[in-house]
């Protein structure tokens, strides 16, 4: 995970993190998370939550196309949220950031190590250095080299980061972290691997994040992405074909998707095709991985995203790609508060895998 504030006044580099709401901005909806600590070990509880949907187009490919639709949406579910926090916790799409792991040498000063990484940023940035908001992380040693410490290196450009940000302020809420929606969605996995059998220890576990348009597979080992892919598909085109079978309008569609009361052939005729055209992209993203890196087997395929809780998808992809296949929850090893519907939050929780990285950015101490 990035830790740090992309250079800009965000008020990161706190000893503690003031309270705040994960706040994940995709291209269908706004989804708010707020987490509370735990008396157990490692705990949290799942004090509130808000999905709210979002125009078409008002955010496409990352981009916040319509800056005062969103706020009026960022609005309306922190309304709805009943909360009294206002400082939230927001992320830029992988699209957006240029991300690379460097090798420095080991022992530097802080002024000095910013230094280098500027130097070495320059290499691998396509713009004025100026023109960007840059941050780093030192992972650790080097495994080749004692002498040498692994650097994550992230870039993103000044727009990006100050349009969510405007977005948010906007909406009368005040962004105190900016981070990178692949790392939050790390961060939440690891609630989910400690479901697995053995925390799936040196084992290889495919996070797949089927959004609106885009289905993101990230391949996770010991909780370190290995390999990442995104492919063209996504719940939107579900919608298109529901829309073109009955005749429906974009807003009946997706309503009929997520509700139900859609004619009785609707599972046979339209549901089942769109599940095994997914779980054939899983498979075929599977098999990049494989002829792409040094690994070739996958312990776990982690369904994520607003499609995963589609009836049948899980097993669609297991029996297609013969891989042990769950639906993320983030939430089943944390308390619920008396607010949360277990049920909802069960079919929710799929699609508020980022918020719910983000939200854990308030018990973060660095």
């Amino acid at each position: 995970m990035i830790k740090g504030n992309f250079d800009i006044p965000l008020d990161f580099l706190q000893t503690s993190t003031p309270p705040m709401i994960g706040v994940d901005i995709s291209s269908s909806s706004v989804k708010l998370l707020e987490l509370s600590e735990s008396p157990k070990k490692n705990g949290f509880i799942v004090e509130r939550y808000v999905i709210e949907s979002l125009p078409a187009d008002a955010v496409s490919d990352g981009n916040i196309n319509n800056l005062d639709a969103v706020s009026e949406a960022l609005r309306r579910a922190w309304k709805r949220m009943g909360t009294r926090i206002k400082n939230v916790s927001l992320a830029l799409p992988a699209a957006a950031v240029i991300s690379k792991k460097i090798l420095l040498p080991a022992g530097l000063r802080d002024d000095d190590l910013e230094y280098q990484v500027e130097s070495e940023a320059n290499q691998y940035i396509p713009f004025a250095l100026e023109e960007v908001n840059l941050d780093f992380q030192v992972i650790g040693p080097s495994p080749s080299n004692p002498d040498e410490i692994e650097v994550l290196l992230a870039a993103s450009r000044k727009a990006n980061v100050e349009d969510r940000i405007a977005t948010a302020q906007s909406a009368g809420l005040k962004t105190v972290v900016m981070d990178v929606e692949p790392y939050a969605a790390e961060a939440a996995f690891e609630h989910i691997r400690a479901q697995l059998p053995g925390g799936a220890a040196d084992q290889c576990v495919a996070v797949v994040d089927i959004g609106a348009n885009v289905m993101n597979v990230n391949v996770l080992r010991n909780g370190q992405s290995v390999y990442a892919r995104d492919q063209q598909i996504g719940g939107a085109q579900l919608t298109q074909q529901i829309q073109s079978a009955y005749g429906l309008s974009a807003e009946e569609a997706e309503a009929g998707k997520r509700n139900g009361g859609l004619p009785d052939d609707y599972e046979t005729a339209v549901l089942a095709p769109f599940r095994e055209n997914v779980a054939m992209e899983v498979s075929r993203a599977l098999q990049f991985f494989f002829t792409s890196t040094q690994y070739n087997e996958v312990s776990f395929v982690v369904l994520a995203g607003g499609c995963a809780a589609l009836v049948g998808l899980d097993e669609s992809v297991a029996t297609r790609t013969q891989v042990s296949t769950l639906v993320a929850n983030p939430f089943e090893l944390m308390t619920l508060s008396s607010r949360i519907k277990p049920r909802q939050l069960q079919m929710d929780a799929p699609a508020l895998m980022i918020a719910c990285g983000l939200a854990m950015r308030r018990f973060d101490p660095s």
